[in-house]
């Protein structure tokens, strides 16, 4: 591992929309590049323009103390004034707990400020070392919410040890994630990327999704595998040729050079179609149920996200959806959302049915409709 100290000129990341993935509003990156070095990970994509070698070389911004409390301030210091919310940390260039952390120290630091500003964090990892901070992260939880998930592409420990070579095995992590849950976290499976005809057959599927439920995880979230030309499908082939050599015609028929790495959609609807089957048989969450952290979401945000996963939990059942429309609208609103009560038919993509759904959430701070999707 070669690390590089830089100075960074920003951390924080501020979506447009709050991202109904991580119900964050912000996110950051204190490493880029991943020690962790998974051979299916994206980030090592040129799009990400993480520089160096990727896995091996690893750039810390050792100043993201001083900018991060500069943006968490409404002055002059950050360009858009902070609108308090979910603040996501790890990323898809650097995992906040790869090893680099045992030395600086940054994540916890960073820890310490959002705790001091009372700001609610969504972390994600694949590394145990995020139980070295469990001392501020229950103080975060405390006072005000810490959401805490682990990702994998499968508990297969055959498979992670190929894919995930420089991480915890995946009965490692779910041993870290119970500890979490045990003491009053929210805690949850990124199930994502699962990689075709290895780990997205319904048997290793189901595997995961029974362990998360048996430890009493709150959410899984699954997702497909990216696999964009250049550096990431490179390296990711010479893996594949090496261990699975029989699958590369398999890969050149469902990745045909997608702009953004997707796989075709007849692919992602097959094993769509299989999580959502498996799910719905453990009748577990298919997203990070807002009503869990309804308290620390202001209304605006609640609808918005709602109607986000709404909108994706009828997709995922190939069913076509108008919410995620109403949804983008709505978010375009500068006002609260229960101020035009009366007048929301009048947004665009707002119709008779989302307008009693946004009315039950104001009323309420969920939807049954919602609750009984996320498990169905």
């Amino acid at each position: 591992m070669k690390i590089k100290e830089i100075n960074a000129k920003s951390i924080l990341r501020k979506y447009k929309t709050i991202d109904s993935w991580f119900i964050s509003k912000y996110g950051m990156n204190l490493y880029r590049g991943c020690n962790h070095n998974c051979i299916y990970c994206d980030g090592r994509s040129e799009k990400y323009r993480v520089l160096g070698l990727f896995g091996s070389d690893i750039e810390v911004k050792t100043n993201a103390l001083e900018i991060l409390s500069s943006e968490l301030k409404k002055g002059k210091e950050f360009k858009v004034p902070f609108n308090k919310g979910f603040i996501m940390i790890g990323g898809g260039v650097g995992d906040s707990y790869q090893p680099a952390e045992e030395k600086y120290e940054i994540t916890r630091k960073t820890l310490k400020l959002l705790n001091k500003h009372n700001l609610p964090v969504h972390i994600l990892t694949k590394s145990n070392l995020i139980n070295r901070d469990f001392d501020i992260l229950k103080e975060i939880n405390e006072n005000t919410k810490a959401i805490i998930s682990m990702s994998f592409s499968s508990v297969e420990e055959n498979i992670s040890k190929i894919f995930e070579p420089n991480v915890p095995s995946p009965k490692e992590r779910l041993q870290t994630l119970l500890k979490f849950k045990k003491e009053g976290f929210l805690t949850g499976m990124f199930l994502l990327p699962v990689i075709p005809y290895i780990s997205d057959n319904p048997r290793f599927i189901e595997e995961s999704i029974k362990n998360a439920k048996e430890i009493g995880l709150d959410y899984v979230i699954f997702g497909g595998m990216t696999l964009k030309s250049g550096k990431q499908k490179d390296y990711f082939y010479k893996i594949l040729k090496k261990e699975y050599p029989d699958l590369i015609t398999n890969y050149e028929n469902i990745y045909k050079n997608d702009k953004w790495g997707n796989p075709s959609k007849e692919y992602y609807h097959s094993i769509n179609n299989t999580f959502s089957f498996i799910s719905r048989k453990y009748r577990i969450n298919k997203r990070i149920p807002v009503y869990l952290c309804k308290d620390f979401l202001d209304i605006n945000k609640k609808i918005i996200l709602i109607l986000q996963h709404i909108d994706y939990l009828l997709k995922l059942k190939g069913m076509k959806s108008p919410y995620g429309y109403a949804s983008y609208s709505l978010s375009k609103l500068d006002k609260p959302i229960p101020s035009m009560k009366f007048n929301l038919r009048k947004i665009q993509g707002v119709g008779k049915v989302t307008e009693k759904i946004i009315w039950e959430i104001i009323d309420t701070g969920s939807c049954k409709y919602y609750e009984k999707l996320l498990i169905s």
